[in-house]
Parts: C-alpha cells; structure tokens; sequence
C-alpha cells in the first residue's frame, strides 16, 4: 500500500488532544474521517507526537497508508476539503517508502512556548499564548534555561501520568527571546531535542516563569532537577501557548 508523509497545522482549541478519542474530538480523528470520505473505510494514522489537549501544531507530522496511488498535491488538497470547517490543515504532503514512519523515523522535535506579559486582557491572541500580568526578567530565566540543557534525569519535569521508558533525556536547546510586539512583549521558548516527556515543556516553562518573576532563583531550578522528583518542580503552564513546530528527518520526506 502507498505510504504518505502528511504536515498538519492546526489549532488545538476545540480537540481533547492528538490522539483519537472514543467520545471528544481529536485532530487524529478528524485526519482520520477525512481520509474515509477519500477511500472509504477504516483508517489508522501514526504522528511524530501526540500533542495535549489545547496544544497547537505549524508543522505535526503524521503518515497514513492508502489503497491506491495519489499525486501529494491532490491528497492535501482533497483533505483540507474535507477537513473544513475545522481548524486543520494539510500543509504538504509526500510519498515515502513502506518502512518510514513519522514517530520512529524522527530524529528531532521543535517545541515553541509563547508567554506574553500585559495587564489589559487578551482578545485577538486569546488562546494562542499564556497571559501573565506581571513583568519577567529575561536574563535569570536564560541562565536557568542552562541549567536544563544536556542529557539529565529529568523526573522532576515530567509527569506522573509520562509512559516513557526511562526520565533520561537529552536537551539539545533552550532558547528564551523577548519579542516586542503590538500586542505587548512576548517571551518565546524555543526548545529542541530528539524526544520529550509527557508535560516536559510546559513543566519547564512553568518553572522558569517563577524565575523571572522573581520567586525561585537560578539555582532553585538546578536543585529542583537534581531532586529527581516531581514536588520540586514549579508550576506546569497551560496549553495553549504551546505549539509542536517541526519534526527533523535525517531525510526531510517534504525537501523540495
């Protein structure tokens, strides 16, 4: 059976979540039904990550096997047809081979975290980013980033409900941006690594959000991660300001 590579974009506000769900909808789901009124019958895809509830995605990466032979261009367009109304879409698609898969093929996952601080409410990003009232210091948050870069135990920032084989990770970045902006200054997280734990983001984010408020200091972030347990770990961040961004390949199925 052909096998095709799909980019997906989508907002993770209306879904319980990536992963298909018995009685809430998903963005699995909708791919999935979709793909049903292309070839009718069950369909079973498989994503690079299955994002939380509220979790957006620019560049998720899913496959999906079909009976008959078609052109990429045509089976994104014919999925985004059938998608409509709902917040996803098919950004690119791609013919790979029968062996390759968008989980265990991967080599790489971007996560990036958007925190704007301002007083006044949210109204045209309402739901795209976390809201804080309160001012942050970009520096402190930076030098505690460091502390969390490089292959770690990191139970403290996973949660209770994480399915992974082993706490033991490897972060390959953890940048911190201030971005001004018209709707007031954004910090943007910019994390990368070959694959992370359940809430692992969010749980840094939360955490280092103290630190620019001023309530943990650097050095609290290297003690809560040597604790190698998840009371020590800060507040975990909501959903909404993050977003999976990209899936590295060591051959990038949608390279022109």
């Amino acid at each position: 059976m052909p096998r095709y590579a799909l980019k997906v974009e989508y907002n993770g506000a209306p879904f319980a979540g990536w992963q298909r769900q018995a009685d809430q909808p998903s963005v699995q789901g909708a791919i999935e039904a979709a793909l049903a009124k292309l070839e009718p019958g069950a369909h079973t895809i498989a994503a690079a990550g299955r994002t939380d509830a509220g979790v957006h995605a620019r560049g998720q990466v899913c496959h999906c096997d079909l009976a008959k032979d078609w052109a990429p261009f045509r089976l994104s367009e014919a999925l985004n047809h059938h998608l409509r109304p709902l917040p996803v879409a098919i950004v690119d698609a791609a013919a790979v081979s029968e062996d390759w898969h968008a989980r265990f093929s991967a080599v790489e996952r971007r996560y990036l975290f958007r925190l704007v601080t301002r007083r006044a409410p949210m109204s045209l990003e309402a739901g795209q980013v976390w809201q804080v009232k309160h001012a942050l210091a970009l520096d402190p948050m930076r030098e505690s980033a460091r502390h969390l870069i490089g292959l770690h135990d990191f139970t403290t920032f996973r949660s209770t409900m994480c399915q992974a084989a082993s706490p033991v990770k490897t972060l390959d970045a953890l940048q911190i941006e201030r971005v001004e902006t018209d709707w007031g200054p954004e910090y943007q997280f910019r994390l990368r690594a070959r694959s992370f734990l359940h809430n692992q983001v969010r749980s840094f984010v939360g955490t280092l959000e103290r630190v620019g408020a001023g309530a943990w200091q650097p050095d609290d972030v290297l003690s809560a991660l040597h604790a190698c347990d998840r009371a020590a770990c800060g507040p975990v961040s909501p959903p909404h300001g993050l977003y999976l961004m990209g899936v590295g390949y060591p051959d990038d199925p949608f390279a022109d």
